[in-house]
């Protein structure tokens, strides 16, 4: 009878631990709430317990919210008991049973220090590019993909959040005419297990490049677009998206640096189309930008963007292959004299910091460039020898950044470090608020 009992046991909990397909994962963190997302197997109740670090006897529980097909059998719920600068633990339940995780599971709310105190250091990861091989969709011959480890090495690091820089994923040919073809390369490229315990104890953020918004070079044409924006809406815990039903563009704070999610696909004029003006960002983007960026009290504020800013190469995707729309950026954040901008990006296959001086200016801006994560590396070329590259700051192989914000609020310092997809540091520079001015 007790072999039979657990006999039973076992099942049982095997059956539960199949019920999660992927997660949970962490999403948005602010002062009074944060998201987290799971993905079932198939139709089930799913809500989270969590309590904090410190007090786990005296649990909370959220909503409870049954998956279904139509939604990839996602949930994305909100812990909306919780208190400002707190660390928790949490579990995930499925139909009523707890399913257990070989690692911890964990999250943590923002601080209120404004008029307080000065903020707190953190850190977070930085990069883009991410491949997940899949032999019936890969191209034939070499796998394209390679190092996962890589998912290892960024949680082993410890980052309070983590920014995703675009081409999250690539979608293949099978994939990006149908919601049934999308949702399979969103689910199949979270499943790997390297992944798990990165998503269940950092905090997400996210926007896209092409290769997760349609096909390579994707832009404003893509039939699909309105599907692609509800599925990475589906798929990300982001905390805001400023248009209505268009572009992934939204911002979020973490302590006080401020990032400035941009989307530069949804507006983009495609590539070879020079009849009249041409987009990359859009003006609509562009002037909520510049209202944001000029609103903004952050020491730092960071443009984030799939695409090289301050590259001046009119080579691939960067920005300056859309010249007069770079120019008038450029020109926009001279003469509004904001403080403490720096840009973010991807795309390049190849990570580099570049520093642009500005006539006119008080101050150089920054470009940071990460990438690529498990996708295959590329070299820059000829065309972008004279770009104002940082010296000793190119890597070409797969890679990550963490970046550090620390010091008192007068004197802060982000302090960029380069790692490769086992953990090893290839580089690093600090960059000074002071220097932004």
């Amino acid at each position: 009878m007790k072999k039979l009992i657990l006999l039973f046991l076992i099942i049982q909990a095997t059956f539960v631990n199949a019920q999660i397909k992927n997660g949970p994962m962490v999403g948005y963190s602010d002062m009074k709430e944060v998201m987290l997302w799971v993905q079932t197997e198939k139709p089930a109740k799913v809500k989270f317990v969590y309590w904090e670090e410190n007090t786990p006897t005296k649990k909370m529980t959220t909503d409870e919210v049954v998956t279904n097909k139509k939604s990839a059998f996602v949930a994305k719920i909100v812990c909306d008991q919780v208190t400002m600068g707190k660390k928790y633990n949490y579990e995930v339940l499925v139909d009523n049973k707890k399913v257990a995780r070989n690692y911890p599971l964990s999250f943590q709310t923002q601080e209120l220090w404004q008029y307080r105190k000065d903020p707190a250091s953190f850190k977070f990861a930085f990069g883009s590019c991410n491949y997940i091989n899949e032999a019936e969709t890969d191209r034939p011959g070499q796998p394209y993909g390679a190092h996962n480890e890589i998912f290892t090495s960024i949680y082993e690091k410890k980052p309070d959040f983590m920014l995703w820089g675009g081409d999250n994923l690539y979608y293949r040919e099978p994939d990006w005419n149908t919601r049934t073809g999308m949702i399979h390369r969103n689910t199949h490229s979270r499943n790997i297990p390297e992944l798990q315990p990165l998503l269940g104890n950092t905090h997400h953020y996210a926007i896209w490049d092409d290769h997760d918004y349609g096909s390579n070079d994707s832009d404003r044409s893509f039939w699909a677009k309105d599907m692609s924006l509800e599925m990475f809406k589906l798929f990300w815990a982001n905390p805001n998206y400023v248009f209505r039903d268009e572009a992934c563009t939204g911002t979020f704070q973490w302590n006080d640096v401020q990032f400035f999610l941009l989307d530069n696909r949804w507006f983009r004029t495609p590539n070879d189309n020079h009849l009249g003006d041409r987009d990359f960002f859009g003006k609509k983007q562009m002037d909520w930008l510049m209202d944001a960026l000029t609103g903004s009290s952050a020491t730092f504020k960071i443009i984030v963007s799939g695409g090289q800013i301050v590259n001046p190469a009119k080579i691939f995707e960067n920005m300056a292959t859309y010249e007069n729309e770079r120019d008038l950026l450029l020109k926009k954040i001279t003469d509004s004299k904001v403080k403490g901008v720096l840009f973010f990006t991807g795309d390049r296959h190849h990570t580099v910091l570049q520093k642009l001086e500005r006539t006119g200016a008080n101050y150089p801006l920054y470009d940071l460039t990460v990438s690529p994560f498990t996708s295959g590396p590329a070299k820059p070329i000829k065309a972008e020898e004279n770009a104002p590259i940082v010296e000793g700051t190119t890597f070409l192989d797969r890679n990550f950044s963490i970046c550090e914000v620390s010091g008192p609020l007068k004197d802060r310092v982000l302090k960029i470090s380069i790692y490769d997809s086992k953990g090893e540091q290839k580089w690093t520079r600090d960059i000074k608020a002071s220097e932004l001015k």
